[in-house]
């Protein structure tokens, strides 16, 4: 097979990495997330786990792919795929609008990158939250983590995070 990349980027920033999938670690996930692919929605900064941005997507594979590649301590560069029941994300502590589409009953994706050192995917509510690494930056993730770094400081209201094919 023929590695496959995508870009990975902060539109009102203006900033973008590309990555390679891990078609050979996470066949299953890789597959559905490409399938998917343009995806955009707003973007977050991690409360729990440190260096991470990510956006939240209504799921889109027509089944869950199985927990393949899986970390709870993902490196810089890293990109994640996690599934959560609305339920699980729906209460006020994690202050999801109704404008994110997390609703108790929906399951939702969130696409998270990974962007410095020491995360740790350990929720207080839940426990551990391993999550599915199916891609890897190649190219401008320094850029890319000053970005992130400017997000977790200035904040990330009307800001996108957005996935393509390259």
């Amino acid at each position: 097979m023929t590695d496959r990349y995508i870009d990975v980027s902060l539109s009102k920033r203006g900033v973008h990495c590309t990555a390679k999938l891990l078609d050979d670690r996470a066949p299953i996930t890789c597959e559905a997330v490409w399938n998917a692919l343009p995806l955009s929605s707003d973007v977050y900064h991690a409360k729990y786990a440190r260096n991470e941005i990510y956006a939240l997507f209504p799921a889109f594979a027509p089944a869950e792919p199985p927990l393949e590649n899986p970390t709870v301590t993902p490196i810089p560069g890293d990109l994640c795929y996690f599934s959560f029941s609305g339920t699980q994300l729906g209460t006020q502590a994690y202050g999801y609008g109704g404008a994110s589409g997390v609703q108790a009953g929906t399951p939702v994706i969130d696409l998270a990158l990974f962007y410095e050192r020491n995360n740790l995917l350990l929720n207080g509510d839940v426990g551990w939250v391993p999550g599915i690494v199916w891609g890897q930056v190649v190219e401008g993730l320094g850029a890319m983590a000053e970005a992130c770094n400017d997000l977790w400081r200035a904040g990330a209201l009307g800001e996108t995070l957005s996935f393509s094919r390259v």
